[in-house]
């Protein structure tokens, strides 16, 4: 059952609420003397901070998380018919290169410039719905970071989104705000590494790039070795995307995991269990 206080988590085995509410029960003034685990406020309270900032309110991000991921491993699936659409093209360019004409060079063609189009079409849509549901995502934990640290950001919670759009400062913006609710979202006692996230916006990064120079030469592309030479660069764009595609569902799935566990974890760090002689 769903915690009856705040509505957002699921309640303690035996109990009506959450991990979080009952620390809070348990510990009231131990939350606010540690400036490491500030206080969970809860859904339809107060603001996190004074007059004029923005209000934070945690909110879970596992619904959305799963979204994510299921979307994102859409998106590799139409990676990888891209690929064998990608394959199918250079087969029939490289035998028109080599020569070869005629009724069935055109049939295959025909068939060949049908599939890629219908990959591409599906890469687009996959694309584009992932895109919405993954900024919604980023958002969210970018906010429920600030509840967990609020002086732990460099960025405005703003750039969570615009800043995948504005030239150049989308070359590093996403990254320190995903590194900053990372580090806000890790175990109170035991910060996690930045390695997962390094390389999923290493391989974003590099998959982006190789995309855009793939569809500049496919456009200008005229001739059979100039269409097959652009569609080699497309080829390996698509391939790099599926492992791209895998580290930011591994990106997704930890952190929304990272912020679950925190926020059951209660408004403090854990106390240390007692030991025996």
């Amino acid at each position: 059952m769903t915690c009856t206080r705040c509505r957002q988590f699921d309640a303690a085995p035996g109990g009506e609420l959450c991990r979080a509410c009952e620390a809070e029960d348990l510990h009231p003034d131990v939350g606010p003397s540690l400036p490491q685990a500030p206080p969970l406020p809860q859904a339809g309270g107060a603001p996190q901070f004074g007059p004029g900032a923005p209000a934070s309110w945690l909110r879970s991000p596992v619904g959305l998380g799963r979204a994510v991921a299921i979307l994102l491993g859409v998106v590799a699936l139409t990676d990888l018919v891209a690929v064998w659409a990608d394959v199918t093209m250079l087969d029939v360019l490289g035998r028109m290169a080599d020569g070869a004409y005629g009724s069935a060079i055109e049939a295959d063609a025909d068939r060949a410039d049908r599939l890629y189009a219908m990959t591409g079409s599906a890469q687009s849509v996959a694309f584009l719905a992932t895109v919405v549901v993954f900024l919604v995502w980023f958002h969210r934990v970018r906010v429920n970071a600030e509840v967990f640290e609020p002086f732990g950001h460099s960025k405005k919670r703003g750039w969570a989104i615009g800043g995948w759009f504005v030239p150049f400062v989308n070359l590093w913006f996403p990254r320190r705000i995903a590194i900053d609710a990372w580090d806000a979202s890790s175990p109170w006692a035991k910060p996690r590494s930045h390695g997962l996230v390094n390389a999923w916006w290493t391989f974003w990064l590099i998959g982006n790039g190789v995309s855009q120079a793939g569809t500049r030469a496919y456009a200008r592309a005229e001739t059979a070795d100039e269409l097959h030479s652009a569609t080699q660069v497309v080829l390996f764009a698509d391939a790099f995307e599926i492992p791209t595609a895998v580290l930011a569902i591994l990106f997704v799935l930890r952190l929304t995991r990272m912020q679950d566990d925190k926020a059951r974890s209660g408004p403090t760090a854990p106390e240390p269990e007692p030991t025996t002689a």
